[in-house]
């Protein structure tokens, strides 16, 4: 008898209970239900949080199960957040300009209107003409749609040519970097249609919604922040479990094996690349509202090495390892970045941790790569008597214990 999707995957409802009990939680301690324990910009923090968390899981997706290391993923998260940025920016500024423009005595065309809302938005660079890639910004529909389609295409594309020639390796992560590297830097320039270095602003500011509070918008994000990521493990929990998760995983461990047997490495590869960009582009789309702000720098290479940094201290190949990871880097960043953690003096020098914030995380990175391999996750491991199945036998492969005589019942 085959037992169900959550009998195989106990994990999963535990992980959506918690999520759940942590999503009530919030939102009692919120100042929009009246308590006030957490204040505005700490449920902010919350829900930024849980994007990260969306964004790890896709990370580990695409590293800890398919064995690629991808240092371009958040490109896909900046995408996401520039495609509903646009929309928030457009929506805004119509607004602005529709209600100085209303008094006029003589009633302002509609041309007049987005010429208007044009030097509004590109002023800052020089400009007050609508680039090409505006063109859907006064639609929300199509802006969402943009969401997915942008960073997928863009994940397609590159993984088709990537793939195709079998590059693979230390020089497929460099080519990865490279398309994040060419990004930002294109972003960076006046004429990208996007402002350049001052990116999008006040995206906190929902059209339509001047006369609700902030604290009510705060927990509208934590919760659209916290079903996302509940889907999103969902899904990927979905595409480990079953026969295509036993491929991914065999292409990490040896793919030409894989390859012999007939399967089209290169198809599952394309998939999971493309499938976690468009899961990285919907936890920025989310992300950035919250955040405020969006610019050039959100896309640079080593917001990706970050990103792999999280996963690997979480434990990859373990999806609430990622979680767990992302969440704990993300936390302690701003505590100590946020000042919230007070200086050591040591008498001949003062550590602030401001500044010394990124050599603690690169040292625990590489301590955790050293002596910890398996990352927070395996504590998990420890407490739940987790263990690798037992191989028993002799060698009858080329590679010593990838195949044995006899493997344990599991």
């Amino acid at each position: 008898m085959t037992r169900s999707f959550f009998a195989r995957n106990p994990s999963v409802l535990i992980f959506i209970a918690v999520l759940a009990v942590f999503t009530l939680a919030v939102t009692l301690a919120s100042e929009a239900t009246g308590t006030g324990a957490l204040s505005t910009s700490f449920v902010k923090t919350l829900g930024k949080t849980l994007c990260l968390c969306l964004v790890a899981i896709a990370m580990d997706l695409i590293w800890g199960y398919a064995g690629i290391l991808s240092l371009g993923h958040m490109a896909f998260f900046g995408l996401g957040g520039y495609m509903i940025g646009m929309w928030l920016m457009y929506a805004r500024t119509e607004a602005i300009v529709a209600t100085s423009m209303a008094n006029a005595q003589i009633p302002p065309t509609d041309q007049e209107i987005v010429d208007a809302i044009g030097t509004q938005i590109f002023g800052v660079v020089g400009s007050s003409d609508f680039p090409p890639i505006w063109i859907f910004a006064d639609s929300l529909a199509l802006q969402l749609m943009l969401v997915v389609l942008v960073p997928g295409l863009l994940a397609l594309v590159f993984g088709w040519l990537a793939f195709r020639s079998r590059v693979t390796g230390v020089y497929l992560s460099i080519l990865t970097q490279a398309m994040t590297l060419a990004l930002s830097l294109y972003l960076f320039q006046n004429d990208s249609g996007l402002r350049g270095n001052n990116g999008l602003s006040g995206l906190q500011n929902l059209p339509g919604a001047n006369n609700i509070p902030q604290a009510d918008i705060s927990l509208w994000f934590f919760w659209a922040s916290a079903f996302a990521l509940g889907v999103g493990y969902l899904l990927a929990a979905w595409i480990v479990s079953g026969k295509f998760g036993s491929v991914i995983r065999g292409i990490r461990d040896d793919e030409a094996r894989v390859r012999f047997l007939g399967y089209s490495v290169e198809g599952y590869k394309l998939f999971v690349f493309t499938i976690t960009a468009i899961i990285a582009a919907i936890a920025g789309a989310l992300y950035y509202p919250q955040a405020g702000i969006i610019n050039p720098a959100e896309i640079a290479p080593i917001a990706s090495i970050y990103l792999a940094v999280w996963v690997a201290i979480g434990g990859r190949g373990r999806l609430y390892g990622a979680v767990i990871g992302a969440a704990f880097v993300s936390l302690l960043s701003t505590m100590f970045t946020g000042g919230q953690v007070p200086s050591v003096p040591l008498g001949f020098y003062t550590i602030d941790w401001v500044d010394w914030w990124q050599v603690l995380l690169g040292l625990s990175f590489v301590l955790v790569t050293l002596f910890a391999p398996k990352g927070i996750g395996g504590l998990v491991d420890l407490v739940t008597g987790r263990r690798p199945p037992d191989r028993h036998g002799a060698d009858l492969g080329p590679d010593k214990g990838s195949l044995q005589e006899r493997e344990a019942e599991q």
